[in-house]
Parts: C-alpha cells; structure tokens; sequence
C-alpha cells in the first residue's frame, strides 16, 4: 500500500506546482470532457502529449503515473473478457474451435484502455501537484457562483478536503490491521476461498470500526472549537491568476475544441493518417 500514487501529494519544484489550484481544476475538466468526446485516436494522442508534458513539467516519474494506474489492471482484463465474449464485428484474429476473437472487440477494449489511463494520468497530475488544502480552497472558489441556487460551497469542498485527508490515516490504519491479524494467524494470500472472504472479513470489520471512531473523535474536536459550517468565514492565504494559469486554460480549451471539431469534421484538414 505504501505503492499508492493516486491522490498523494509530492512536494516537488515545478511550474505545474506553483500554479493556481483553480486553473489546474479547470483544466483537468475541460480535459476530461475532452476525452469523453468520441474523436478517435488522433484526439487521444493530441491529449496523451498534453498529459506526457504536463507530467514532465511537473518533474514527475512516469513509474510514478504507472503506479496509480495498477489498481485498474484487473478491470481492464474484466472488460477484455466481457468485450471477446459478446462482441463479434470485425474479423477474426484468433480461432479456437468454435470459439472466435474478433478484431472489433480488441479495439473496443483498447479504446476504453486508454480513455481510463489518460483520465487516471490527468487526476494523479493534479493531485501530485496541488496541496490537499490548496485543492480545498479551489473548489470552494469554483463553487462560489453556485451559492445563489444555495449550494453549500465550503461544506462540499471541506468534505473533499477531509476525505483526502484521511486516505492515507486509512492506508496506515489498514497496514496496521493487517499486521496484527497476520500475527495472530490470518492468511490473506493463501488458502481456500473461504479462509481468504474470513479473512478479508478480519480486516473489514476492525477497519469500518477504527474510521467510525476517528470521524467521531473528529466532529467532537471541530465542535469543541465552536466551528460552524453555514458561518461567514475569512482566508489567511489568498489565490490568485496568473499569465501561466490563463495559458494552462487557454491551451485545455483548445484541446476541447479540437476534439469537437474532429466529432463535427469541420476541421480544414484532414486528420484520417491515423
């Protein structure tokens, strides 16, 4: 567990890092609509360079962005199988008896491959680049304009900023558990399928307990504080917009555009070379 990359901050040295939470949140949404939009490989490789050189700005290791993708390696073996099992377009790469692999169903699975990794990449970039509280106070901001429909800016960005607080209490917290039942006997890699849902069961349970207690233990130390969350509050630290946050958006926007128009196919260009 100590592996997990996703959601960690890295205190590093970096244009990417001393740049406004705000434009780093827009810019990861414009992004992620930008991957929703069907443009084909060519809008992908256009947003896999964007990312690869945002990764780069930001000093950061691509074992590090390989590491947080781990996690959904079983998933995409799952959507692998289900895709060779139902779809049959395309033609035949593999024949086994009256079995078929079609060709349509590796591109499919390889479609969805890549839309996950270049959502995870753009999420570990910005959570490895921005403080847990800096990311806190962007939110807020960014959801100020909603406060006129009566949207609780500061309660959901002190939700977030809570949660991400406490992954790696729960990481530590899990390790913990781990150790002690281990001590005592449990055997998680090994055994029959029984002994292994006991197991997981052995770590559940204690875990579910431990985090009940601490949010407890939290709401008591927030409310012996006198904090109240619908009151007007001031900031000690203050954000502002700078040239390379407007260029961070600028450049996001383009992206956007660009898939569009790959959808609409107003470009004056052809693009069908890959």
């Amino acid at each position: 567990m100590n592996n997990i990359a996703l959601g960690r901050y890295l205190p590093l040295d970096s244009v990417i890092h001393r740049m406004d939470p705000r434009a780093k949140i827009g810019a990861m949404l414009l992004l992620m609509i930008a991957i929703f939009i069907p443009a084909g490989y060519t809008g992908y490789m256009v947003i896999g360079v964007a990312v690869v050189l945002a990764a780069l700005l930001a000093k950061l290791k691509f074992s590090f962005l390989w590491r947080s993708m781990k996690p959904m390696l079983f998933m995409l073996v799952f959507l692998l199988i289900i895709n060779i099992l139902i779809v049959k377009e395309g033609f035949v790469i593999l024949q086994i008896g009256s079995f078929a692999v079609y060709s349509e169903a590796i591109m499919q699975t390889l479609y969805i491959v890549i839309r996950l990794m270049l959502m995870i990449m753009i999420t570990t970039i910005l959570t490895a680049t921005t403080k847990p509280l800096d990311l806190t106070l962007g939110i807020e901001d960014l959801l100020k304009p909603f406060q006129v429909i009566h949207v609780p800016s500061h309660e959901i960005a002190m939700i977030i900023s809570l949660a991400l607080r406490f992954i790696p209490t729960l990481i530590e917290e899990t390790q913990r558990i781990m150790k002690a039942q281990a001590s005592r006997g449990v055997d998680m890699e090994e055994g029959s399928l029984k002994e292994k849902v006991m197991g997981i069961l052995s770590l559940i349970v204690p875990l579910f307990v431990s985090a009940f207690q601490r949010a407890d233990e939290l709401a008591n130390a927030m409310e012996a504080r006198g904090y109240i969350p619908n009151k007007k509050r001031t900031r000690y630290k203050q954000l502002k917009m700078a040239g390379k946050d407007y260029i961070l958006l600028l450049i996001s926007v383009c992206i956007l555009a660009f898939m569009i128009s790959i959808q609409l196919d107003i470009l004056p260009f052809t693009v069908d070379w890959i």
